[in-house]
């Protein structure tokens, strides 16, 4: 059985340019497969959308919700995830918040379902669209009930 016919329903696609001759090369790894993003990359990207406001539904630099934001921002370095909150829970390797990294993604839950979503940055901070009224902004993690995912 190929990887593209695996159980799991997401599957991110890291691509990028070999070395020797320019040629394009892509590995598809499964959703759950941990430490394949280059957090550093993702933070960098995150933070070129600080003051995008809130917009609820959006998925572009017109306006981000909470999942639109992570979604964007993963997309933008190569990584496909899903769109809501609770289902990049789902698919994402669930870490301790005593392993989790700057990159990694935070989920605040209740009732065992993620309702928002946010980018860590480590020290208790992270970065996330918040709601309406509100800009994408770098904050600290306000909740207690919360859940680290890496992709």
């Amino acid at each position: 059985m190929s990887i593209f016919h695996a159980r799991k329903p997401f599957l991110r696609v890291a691509a990028g340019l070999a070395l020797s001759g320019g040629l394009l090369a892509a590995a598809a790894v499964p959703a759950n497969a941990a430490g394949v993003v280059n957090s550093a990359a993702v933070l960098a990207t995150a933070d070129d959308y600080l003051g995008t406001p809130y917009r609820f539904g959006g998925t572009t630099p017109a306006g981000f919700d909470c999942s639109g934001y992570t979604q964007h921002v993963f997309a933008q370095n190569g990584v496909s995830i899903p769109r809501t909150a609770d289902a990049q829970m789902d698919a994402s390797t669930r870490v301790s918040a005593s392993s989790a990294k700057p990159g990694d993604l935070v989920f605040f839950v209740r009732n065992g379902r993620a309702y928002h979503v946010g980018i860590y940055t480590g020290d208790g901070q992270m970065m996330d669209s918040p709601r309406s009224g509100k800009t994408v902004t770098e904050r600290s993690i306000w909740g207690s009930n919360v859940v680290y995912g890496r992709f």
